[in-house]
C-alpha cells in the first residue's frame, strides 16, 4: 500500500510542477514545518506521502481543491 501512495505522490508532484522542476522541488526545497528536511528526506525518513504532499502544497499555494 506504501508503494502505491509513493507513486500517486511522485504522479502528482509531476503534473503540478513538472517532471524537471518537480524532482527540483523534492530535493531542494526546504518544507516548512519538516525540521529542516526536503521532500525527499521526509520520505527517507518514513513521513507519510500525504503528509508531504500537503506541505508542498501550503508551500507553494497549490489550491485546496488539488490536494
Amino acid at each position: 500500500m506504501a508503494d502505491v501512495r509513493l507513486t500517486e505522490f511522485h504522479e502528482r508532484v509531476t503534473l503540478r510542477f513538472g517532471a524537471a522542476y518537480g524532482a527540483s522541488v523534492l530535493v531542494d526545497h526546504v518544507l516548512s514545518g519538516f525540521g529542516g528536511r526536503t521532500a525527499a528526506q521526509a520520505i527517507e525518513d518514513g513521513v507519510d506521502p500525504r503528509d508531504v504532499w500537503r506541505a508542498l502544497c501550503v508551500d507553494f499555494d497549490v489550491p485546496r481543491d488539488q490536494w
